[in-house]
């Protein structure tokens, strides 16, 4: 296909017949293609445009540079992978440890840029020595605590920072969300965070409305009188204009900080490989080394210029399932919205507006999936946690990295929290596996859910796909 810019028209371009597909390679009309473009843009709304505001990070930007790297992703892999791009939730943690430090939006977008190139480096080791590498140096125990800690890590910035704003508001937030992820079905199930902050800008109006000011602390400062919904911003911001850039910088605590991630996106990242192959019917696995690099290529040139990280987003995949249309057309016209979207600053200015009390009850629930995914890859790798040589240095890493431990090595360099949970968790467990009694090594240790299967000369088995950090939906077990 090229560079994967070249599409046959599927059928009359209108419906597929029952039980056809629409391949990455064809296509149906362009009114249509540009809806179902709409579609996976408003899909992954709620996670990838609330990780900006959660990163203190520009949500223009975010979404501009969320469109250029579906561009360089769909390119790179040559239409083969059809996938959209956004900011993940991986690095909501690693933000605001970061800002904790003192840090800045450089500081964080530093950092981030040095995932993205470690991420760029680890897809080139996979495209040269296969996915025995994953294996090697990252099997499930590990992926499993990492994603764990990660995801529980930020338990704290619920409670400290969104929830005090309105705890109402947030409660009713997060029912509200819980329901629409479990009752809903098809397409809704997949916008249930977005359809949860759409609910939350409703009550919050309503509860302006009806009960006048609310005295609570605004974005984590003293309890001051204030308007829970301030659309202010949103009447001064213009309907079209370039986002804020700045460049990032570098830093090594917060490098440390932020690095663990690359291990999370290394995971869902071979998940989403995975799950694409069994819905295209094209086994993906020489893909997966091009595509983890694509995705580390994207991370860098966003931050490079201000924006958040980029990866692969599971909510367009669960879109896909439920459509049966691949076409990387539509990934096309998604990229486009997103550019549009990007340079419209009120649109930005509406995104930046949502209320504390809403994110309360959203990050409440997001928060714990995030952190529930860790123990979803153990039980798809069967981790035994019987075994002390899996236990130990997952339960010590994810109690360093949830309880915030510090371990100070000099008076101006302290690693703690993710950084150090991570550390435990890999060199311990490698180094326990070394001097372990050979009876607790006698299963080998198996891939991630996703990647399992990569090394099997027949290919991937249809056992289910693996997920990844980032949304509700469309990600294995979930609902």
């Amino acid at each position: 296909m090229g560079l994967g810019v070249g599409w046959t028209l599927h059928g009359d371009g209108r419906t597929p017949a029952p039980g056809a597909v629409v391949r990455p390679d064809e296509r149906l009309s362009w009114p249509r293609t540009a809806g179902l473009g709409a579609q996976h843009v408003v899909a992954m709304f709620g996670a990838s445009f609330v990780a900006p505001v959660l990163m203190g990070l520009d949500p223009n930007l975010a979404i501009m540079m969320s469109g250029i790297a579906t561009a360089v992703f769909l390119l790179a892999t040559r239409g083969r992978v059809p996938s959209y791009l956004g900011c993940s939730l991986s690095f909501v943690g690693v933000a605001a440890a970061i800002r904790a430090s003192g840090g800045d939006s450089a500081v964080v977008t530093g950092a981030v840029f040095t995932v993205g190139a470690a991420l760029f480096l680890a897809g080139l080791a996979v495209q040269r020595f296969g996915a025995r590498i994953i294996h090697a140096t990252m099997p499930p125990v590990v992926t499993g605590a990492v994603v764990m800690l990660i995801g529980f890590n930020l338990a704290p910035v619920t409670a400290s920072t969104y929830w005090p704003q309105d705890q109402w508001t947030a409660l009713l937030v997060m029912l509200f969300t819980g329901l629409a992820v479990v009752c809903l079905r098809g397409f809704w199930s997949r916008i249930a965070i977005f359809l949860g902050l759409v609910f939350g800008y409703a009550v919050s109006a309503l509860f302006d409305l009806l009960f006048g000011k609310i005295h609570s602390p605004a974005g984590g400062t003293e309890a001051v009188d204030h308007w829970r919904l301030d659309l202010s911003g949103v009447a001064e911001a213009d309907w079209i204009g370039l986002p804020s850039f700045h460049a990032p910088q570098f830093e090594w605590s917060a490098i440390l900080i932020a690095l663990p991630v690359v291990i999370a996106l290394i995971a869902e990242n071979a998940g989403h490989i995975k799950a694409v192959g069994e819905m295209t019917g094209d086994p993906l696995d020489d893909t997966l080394g091009t595509a983890i690099a694509a995705d580390g290529a994207a991370s860098m040139l966003s931050t490079a210029v201000g924006g958040p990280p980029n990866t692969t987003y599971s909510e367009n995949i669960g879109v896909m399932a439920a459509t049966r249309v691949y076409s990387t057309a539509a990934y096309w016209a998604a990229a486009g919205f997103a550019l549009l979207f990007g340079l419209c600053p009120k649109f930005g200015a509406v995104v930046a507006a949502i209320p504390g009390g809403v994110l309360g009850g959203i990050t409440v629930i997001l928060y714990g999936m995030i952190g529930l995914l860790g123990a979803q890859i153990w039980l798809n790798g069967r981790v035994d946690l019987r075994n002390p040589l899996n236990l130990v240095p997952a339960a010590a890493g994810i109690i360093i990295g949830v309880g915030g431990v510090e371990l100070r090595i000099t008076d101006t360099f302290v690693l703690g929290g993710i950084a150090l949970g991570t550390l435990v968790v890999i060199t311990g467990y490698h180094a326990l596996r070394f001097f372990a009694p050979a009876h607790l090594k006698e299963q080998p240790p198996l891939l991630d859910a996703g990647t399992s299967d990569y090394d099997r000369e027949d290919g991937p088995a249809a056992d289910g796909a693996g997920g990844g950090a980032e949304g509700p939906s469309g990600q294995g077990p979930r609902p």
